[in-house]
């Protein structure tokens, strides 16, 4: 049974391997006493008798650098150079690392890492300095607290060893259950800006494993013949073109007739196999609308009664902009967009003795088990997983159906079950018929009284939910309102009079998914563009427009405020810009992160405009990795700006138009002159950075646009007669 690991503050266990080798982890249940249990338990510190520690990291590394984050805590509470900590992926086991903030399953998502590992992996790491301490202390016959540990090194009063030399007799103590913590006064490791990624090496070398690299003996390729339309069916399919292909295998259907399996000894087997074949489908029902369509219905439904009010009440903001002086009104259309990720996915399914073993840059080892042992009819406890990293996801690679894994699961079924069996995506494959961030509309109406304050705000949304109908619609549907459809509107930190949110929902088998910053890819766009439009209304600034509805006093207010003055701060927001340039802010929460970005651009929607620099300020609690925390601001800018640029996923008669690169285009380097990050000092405790980097990166453009040019309000930006050079 998968137990939840909680919040609770006490270590439970450790001992040895072999007598050698001390692992210390978290446990709900009863302490491990003999070295076939630590074998068993994997922890989360594990250090050999030669000196050699790993980390364990139950967060799969995706590029964000969780591997270096929680690998930097083992080596604070240590007192080690982070170089000198390795870094492990831990297996499959829930029970052992699950993430509270997921209800203890295991997995990683939602910016959630490190906010739900910093305690426990510094009190792991604690708990090993506490107990080679005590066994050092012991064998010398001093006093425990004239101990040190430094750089792998026990000393006192002229006693000095490795402290390998003491694993074995630290292992038969009592695990601490409250070690002491270093204080932040101490950290070394912890906000050092100079410390280098643990995954720079090998990433460097090419020796890192994704799931893409692994090629295991007697192998079979596997690919996929989907339907080109979302929904539609496999009524039959012929191979006969195929059948004397070099490298083909075989062809079946998978027995939910939503794809033809195709097999090849190698990947271009597979592949080439694939185009021969030819099949019939039923889209009876499949979702066969053009784009035009799909986004007439959504404004239609924006410009209705909501089905669902998230938020305040619909008939009082009415009223409310009944009696306003001036009521400004938008209508928002955002499209289809792709994760678009470097490495496409790919997973491989191998037997073993009692079940098999799942390889795969995997993002949610317990779904990924669960999954796989119903589709083979086995203990999901005999479903292994080795984590690999893997190329980008930002969501993709956690689905709540595990739609890949489920896939590779069939086709090795029908296989027979004996050969390993390696599922691949094409990015064509998955560009035109995987997951995607939901088309969304919006309609926003503010009054504003004689002074240009706000009196109410209606919003609407329509868009099709993420999390209704899934296995956690329970924890995150509530009042029929799929909060991440309407997260970053209706829980805004600003404070807003009059405030509704309503929402209706969009019914599609177009299958989506979360994508980076989830309903704030959308919502931070419109929020900060109606800002934008309030404070010209009003004759403002529209930063300390958007200051006077943070003077609440709360905490969320604090900071959002602050990352706000310290991004227009740095850009040099009160001073004139250059000549020919103009700028656009945007702030916004998400994930417990506070981000405000100041973007500068030059030239004009005609000729191009080139974005000449953006100024970011982050407010993210205690900044485990600075560089790493600036890294992913500027990759969560690029994204934003990137998709709202450009990238759109459209349909023409239900099938989807983009294919790759090419017609999918991914930002540039050249694209953004200059990013420069502020991390705001804080002892709050940490919280994401993956993604709240994006939101405002779109509306800070589009605002810069709208100073001297169109008020984009339907995206993506290039599609209403404005060029970037």
């Amino acid at each position: 049974m998968t137990r939840q690991l909680t919040r609770r503050s006490f270590l439970k266990s450790a001992s040895a391997l072999s007598g050698t080798v001390l692992v210390i982890g978290l446990d709900a249940g009863n302490a491990l006493a003999s070295a076939g249990d630590a074998a068993e338990f994997t922890p989360f510190v594990r250090i050999t008798a030669g000196g050699r520690v790993t980390a364990v990291v139950k967060h799969f590394e995706c590029g964000q650098g969780t591997a270096t984050g929680l690998a930097t805590l083992i080596a604070e509470e240590l007192n080690l150079a982070l170089d000198r900590v390795e870094v492990e992926f831990a297996p499959a086991d829930a029970a052992t690392y699950g993430n509270f903030l997921f209800g203890g399953t295991q997995g990683t998502g939602g910016s959630s890492s490190m906010a739900s590992s910093f305690m426990l992996y510094r009190r792991a790491g604690a708990a090993a300095r506490e107990m080679l301490v005590g066994a050092a202390a012991e064998a010398w016959g001093v006093p425990a607290d004239s101990v040190t540990l430094a750089d792998g090194q026990l000393s006192a009063d002229g006693h000095a060893a490795p402290m390998g030399e003491f694993v074995a007799s630290a292992s038969a103590r009592e695990v601490p259950a409250k070690p002491r913590l270093k204080d932040a006064s101490a950290f070394t490791v912890i906000g050092n800006p100079r410390t280098a990624r643990r995954d720079n090496g090998p990433k460097t070398d090419g020796s890192a494993v994704y799931a893409m690299d692994l090629h295991l003996e007697n192998q079979v390729v596997a690919v996929m013949l989907r339907s080109p339309r979302f929904g539609g069916t496999l009524v039959s399919f012929d191979d006969s073109a195929a059948s004397d292909m070099p490298g083909f295998v075989r062809a079946a259907a998978l027995p939910t007739r939503t794809a033809v399996v195709v097999y090849g000894e190698n990947t271009w087997a597979a592949l080439q196999a694939r185009d021969a074949i030819g099949a019939e489908w039923d889209f009876s029902r499949a979702d066969n609308r053009g784009s035009g369509q799909i986004k007439a219905d959504l404004l239609a439904a924006v410009n209705g009664d909501a089905e669902f009010d998230a938020k305040g009440s619909a008939a009082e903001t009415a009223e409310l902009l009944d009696g306003a002086a001036q009521v400004i009104e938008r209508d928002f259309f955002f499209p289809y967009l792709a994760h678009a990720t470097m490495e496409p996915l790919t997973c491989t399914i191998a037997p073993t003795e009692n079940g098999v073993m799942l390889h795969d840059g995997c993002q949610m080892p317990t779904g990924a088990q669960m999954a796989v042992a119903a589709v083979l009819q086995i203990p999901h406890e005999n479903v292994e997983v080795t984590t690999l990293y893997a190329g980008g996801t930002f969501g993709r690679r956690s689905t709540q159906t595990a739609d890949y894994h489920v896939e590779a699961a069939l086709a090795f079924a029908l296989a027979g079950g004996r050969r390993p069996v390696k599922l691949v995506w094409s990015r064509e494959d998955d560009i035109r018929g995987g997951y995607y961030r939901p088309a969304v509309a919006h309609k926003v109406r503010i009054g504003l009284d004689e002074d240009g304050r706000i009196v109410g705000w209606d919003h609407r949304v329509s868009g099709t939910p993420i999390f209704k109908g899934g296995p956690m619609d329970a924890f995150i549907v509530q009042n029929g309102v799929d909060s991440s459809s309407v997260e970053g509107a209706h829980d805004t930190p600003y404070d807003i009079p009059g405030h509704h949110v309503g929402l209706t929902d969009d019914r599609s088998p177009i299958t989506v998914n979360w994508w980076r910053s989830v309903g704030h890819s959308h919502t931070a766009y419109v929020m900060e563009t109606m800002m934008d439009l309030a404070a010209a209304a009003a004759g403002r600034d529209p930063v300390d427009y958007r200051m006077e509805y943070l003077k609440g006093g709360t905490a969320d207010h604090a900071r959002m405020a602050g990352v706000l003055r310290l991004a227009a701060e740095k850009s040099g927001w009160n001073g004139p810009a250059a000549e020919g340039r103009s700028r656009g802010v945007a702030v916004h929460k998400s994930f417990g992160t506070f981000v405000a970005e100041v973007v500068e651009i030059s030239g004009n929607a005609d000729d191009g405009i080139v974005i000449e620099k953006v100024t970011c300020a982050v407010d993210c609690g205690v900044a485990v990795n600075p560089d790493v925390v600036k890294a992913q601001m500027e990759g969560g800018i690029g994204y934003g700006i990137g998709h709202a640029m450009r990238n759109e996923i459209t349909f023409t008669d239900g099938e989807v138009d983009q294919f790759n690169f090419p017609d999918y285009e991914p930002l540039r380097i050249s694209d953004i002159r200059a990013i420069e990050t502020h991390v705001v000092p804080s002892t709050e405790p940490p919280t994401g950075v993956g993604e709240p980097g994006t939101p405002p990166s779109g509306p800070a453009l589009a605002n810069a646009i709208a100073v001297a040019g169109p008020r984009v309000t339907h995206l993506p930006i290039s599609t209403n007669g404005v060029n970037f050079a």
